[in-house]
């Protein structure tokens, strides 16, 4: 979906905007400061700029995404936005033919999964330079968190907040089954025997666990990982662990504790579609910062939980939860990265977005947060704040490739449940074939 922000905004804004003949008024120091200095020249004509900038997300997101672009413009008339947002898979599928025409927005929403295969391609702007001048600054940011974006020694994105895996319940649909809420040292035994508790009483675990998510998860709690380190091959030789996962699902799916794959195949991976919130399932096995949006969809109590173990905090660990990353191809480089910087260090944008993008990186922002969240929202600064002492470094960036890879890894997750190859052969099949492309990528 394709917007002009500025058909959006209402019509006060509009008109100040025309009212002020291009002025330019700063955007607010790092942190939001209202005594921020202001700048010599005040009243000194700005260039109009249009900046094209694009995410993923539910309606919630989009919603206060587009009053935060609209507090941008009220500090910075000379600026109007293009706004092109989607659900998760329809964002990639748009972004890829930009990407080969070279006409990517000048911002867009960044995953971890995707770094290597538009920074490793030539296609985003490294922004450490940036932050070296300091026009993106990094005051308050742990340099941890930092690393998060980097990629053959090249900072392609800075995350907008920390997250981690962490599914979300139905506290009363949990009660209503005689199920009760799981402990954080639960397991895939205790997932299973909930499971069925629910399915005994006409409900769904969830609509699915995302097999790219989940299986390089569980790969961490038995000690091995999906890449090596160079990124030249899968990160494990022994098919037992690929085996045990999938039989395990493949149990569950034939049981009925998840979707059917074409009714899965329907969904738009948005809150307003999830099980979970149509009151059919009882979790959805997202990340913590989705949880306020899942959450403010059911319109009922939820908790957020680790995800499964044994060896939980082995396989748990901090993520972004997404990043924004300057294109290669922006004719606006300047000042894309000046509204990086706002979106990333501006309390009132942080105020707007509370946290829902994951917990803030910058610490100023943590702070000034704190004292204005809802219960929902305190839930996932607590429950990051857990995360972060009962987890394991993160795996380095994905290689280059790791898109098809995690593709082969779905159509044969696929062809499994569908009884088309074995497990046994669709772990040897998939091996092949991601070996396969890795190789072909570092070439």
């Amino acid at each position: 979906m394709k917007k002009a922000l500025t058909l959006m905004v209402s019509a006060s804004l509009l008109l100040t905007a025309a009212g002020c003949g291009g002025a330019s008024t700063p955007a607010p120091a790092a942190g939001g400061d209202a005594t921020a200095k202001k700048p010599e020249t005040a009243g000194a004509a700005a260039k109009p700029v249009t900046l094209r900038i694009a995410w993923w997300g539910g309606q919630a997101r989009h919603d206060y995404t587009l009053k935060i672009l609209e507090l941008y413009q009220q500090k910075n008339p000379n600026v109007k936005f293009e706004a092109e947002y989607a659900a998760f898979d329809d964002y990639w599928k748009k972004l890829a033919p930009q990407a080969a025409a070279n006409d990517l927005p000048d911002i867009i929403q960044m995953d971890d999964a995707y770094i290597s295969q538009f920074g490793g391609r030539g296609q985003l702007e490294d922004l450490r330079p940036y932050m070296e001048k300091g026009s993106l600054d990094k005051t308050n940011i742990a340099p941890g968190f930092l690393k998060i974006g980097e990629y053959d020694g090249k900072q392609y994105q800075i995350t907008l907040g920390v997250n981690a895996m962490g599914p979300t319940i139905d506290t009363e649909m949990l009660k209503s089954a005689g199920v009760p809420m799981p402990a954080k040292d639960w397991t895939w035994d205790d997932m299973e025997a909930m499971a069925a508790k629910l399915k005994a009483n006409g409900k769904l675990l969830g609509d699915r666990l995302d097999v790219k998510t989940f299986f390089p998860y569980y790969l961490r709690t038995v000690g091995s990982k999906m890449y090596t380190d160079d990124g030249a091959s899968l990160g494990y030789t022994d098919d037992k662990a690929f085996v045990d996962y999938f039989k395990r699902y493949q149990k569950w799916y034939d049981a009925g504790y998840v979707l059917t794959l074409d009714k899965m195949a329907q969904k738009k991976l948005t809150p307003e579609d999830d099980e979970m919130v149509l009151g059919n399932a009882a979790a959805t096995f997202s990340w913590s910062n989705q949880y306020i949006a899942w959450t403010a969809a059911a319109k009922r109590p939820t908790d957020i939980v680790p995800p499964p173990g044994p060896n939980g905090n082995k396989g748990l660990f901090l993520k972004s939860s997404q990043g924004l990353s300057v294109t290669k191809n922006s004719k606006n480089k300047e000042e894309a990265i000046k509204f990086v910087n706002f979106f990333i260090n501006d309390i009132e944008a942080h105020k707007i977005m509370k946290g829902e993008r994951g917990v803030p990186i910058n610490s100023k922002m943590q702070e000034g947060l704190k004292p204005l969240l809802k219960p929902e929202e305190t839930k996932v600064f607590d429950y990051v704040a857990w995360a972060e002492k009962n987890s394991s470094p993160n795996d380095p960036p994905y290689p280059v490739g790791s898109v098809e890879v995690m593709k082969s890894l779905q159509d044969i997750s696929e062809q499994i449940l569908y009884k088309k190859i074995s497990v046994e052969d669709g772990a040897a099949k998939f091996r092949k074939e991601a070996n396969a492309i890795l190789v072909k990528n570092k070439k």
